[in-house]
């Protein structure tokens, strides 16, 4: 089963919009740990849009669960992840006039820069994935460069599948359950796009790359996703930070674990309440 991380990245859109403190993201996250998601993800861009230099260390410092840093290729965000030292780093493409990512990394173009960089992460001890879309010579130059995984870009097949939906006049429903139980059926586009998506995850542990997901992925569209078998990660963020507007974090992040059809893991928790009683025991002593 797919494992949930979450991508906080919007609850800093949210708090840089009136450049205050709060929401917190660090806040969001821990919430997200508690209700089960088994990784964090966010993405400090070059621009500084939404998370800042200073909730990196406090992320560090205060998560417990996998931590997935994305970043541009480029020297500053890499000095900043050897610093960091998050479990993965995910290598992403950023133009700064796009709204988010807009597609996957040209690993084979890119390869006289990448090599390095990835060099230099592995060499520190971080996982290293590449963000790719769902192409064969892709997945093989990610391999060949040596990465440890691939995060499948999601986003051609999530937009296919939310027109199918909105087709089905489902977008008016309140509760994803009713989404999962309507059984997304998928138009030719969509299922053209699900098998790419499908055959890079294939080739990909052929090749011997950990793959993950993620890109536009909601309540109504994951599902066909997370039955992929072999996906290691789905990362999404947006979706779930906009259900958390309405009905908070932790029954945003339980909602899509059961869509995502991953149930919750106790390891989490189990290793969120050791820390919490590693620290309760450290005040004590002192």
């Amino acid at each position: 089963m797919a494992r949930l991380g979450v991508n906080i990245d919007h609850v800093a859109t949210l708090r840089q919009a009136r450049g205050v403190d709060y929401p917190d993201p660090v806040e969001a996250a821990l919430a997200a740990e508690r209700a089960g998601a088994g990784a964090i993800t966010f993405h400090l861009r070059e621009d500084r849009r939404h998370i800042q230099d200073h909730d990196l260390l406090r992320l560090r410092q205060q998560i417990h669960v996998h931590l997935n840093q994305e970043l541009a290729p480029i020297d500053e965000m890499v000095e900043l992840a050897l610093k960091l030292r998050p479990h993965e780093v995910c290598l992403v493409p950023e133009r700064r006039q796009e709204v988010t990512t807009e597609g996957g990394l040209d690993a084979r173009g890119l390869n006289a820069r990448l090599a390095p960089i990835i060099a230099r992460l592995k060499d520190a001890g971080i996982g290293v994935s590449l963000f790719i879309d769902p192409m064969d010579r892709q997945v093989e130059a990610a391999a060949a460069l040596g990465a440890d995984f691939v995060e499948i870009h999601t986003g051609a097949y999530a937009n296919l599948a939310d027109k199918d939906l909105a087709e089905r006049y489902l977008t008016g429903v309140d509760s994803p359950r009713v989404l999962k139980a309507a059984r997304l059926k998928l138009g030719e586009a969509t299922a053209a796009e699900l098998c790419k998506i499908r055959d890079a995850v294939r080739a990909a542990r052929a090749a011997g790359l950990k793959p993950n997901a993620g890109h536009g992925l909601n309540y109504g569209n994951v599902a066909p996703i997370a039955a992929i078998a072999g996906i290691q990660w789905l990362h999404i963020g947006h979706a779930i930070v906009a259900r958390a507007i309405a009905v908070g974090m932790g029954r945003a992040v339980s909602e899509m674990l059961e869509l995502a059809g991953g149930g919750r893991s106790a390891a989490p928790r189990a290793r969120v309440a050791s820390a919490a009683a590693s620290r309760r025991s450290r005040m004590t002593r002192a």
